[in-house]
């Protein structure tokens, strides 16, 4: 009889932490953006090297401030294809992160693969936002965008402890 209750106290306290764990990964460390909080969606001018806002709508976003890689956001634009290629830096090896998946709007598995043929299209929207960590802004046909924030070769390298690949701006004290 003791040992039937010990057990089903360690499955009750095993499935609470698991659970709990679950949900600090999942929801916890995320806060709701707006497109108030967020500003303009920028891309980065081509001739100017600096980064511009977009004409942009229905604009939702999440953030936490636990990674600076944990930023995500979707939107629209009626920006097309051959304004943005033409004006704004294309960002070459962009990889979409996963997202939480009760942040339906934004799906990697989804992107990613059509970043990957050219049926969607990823530009630079702002280098270094944190040290080392650049915004992408990816395009689909249909005028939806999605963005997000990737690790750069500067940041790469200092995270690995590695030295810094030339051109790299010196790391801000206390970037880890």
């Amino acid at each position: 009889m003791k040992v039937k209750f010990v057990l089903s106290a360690m499955l009750l306290v095993a499935l609470l932490m698991g659970g709990g764990l679950y949900y600090s990964m999942a929801y916890a460390y995320y806060d709701e953006v707006t497109a108030e909080e967020f500003g303009d969606v920028q891309l980065t001018s081509i001739l100017s090297g600096q980064p511009e806002a977009i004409a942009t709508a229905n604009f939702s976003g999440i953030d936490s401030i636990s990674s600076p890689i944990r930023f995500r956001a979707c939107f629209e634009t009626t920006l097309s294809f051959g304004t943005l290629t033409d004006r704004y830096a294309i960002y070459e090896n962009a990889e979409p992160l996963n997202a939480p998946g009760w942040f339906s709007c934004f799906n990697a598995k989804d992107l990613g693969p059509k970043i990957a043929s050219g049926e969607a299209v990823a530009f630079l929207g702002q280098a270094n936002v944190a040290y080392g960590i650049d915004r992408i802004v990816a395009f689909t046909p249909d005028g939806h965008g999605y963005i997000w924030h990737q690790i750069n070769a500067c940041g790469d390298a200092k995270f690995n402890g590695d030295p810094l690949p030339e051109g790299c701006p010196e790391p801000v004290e206390g970037t880890n």
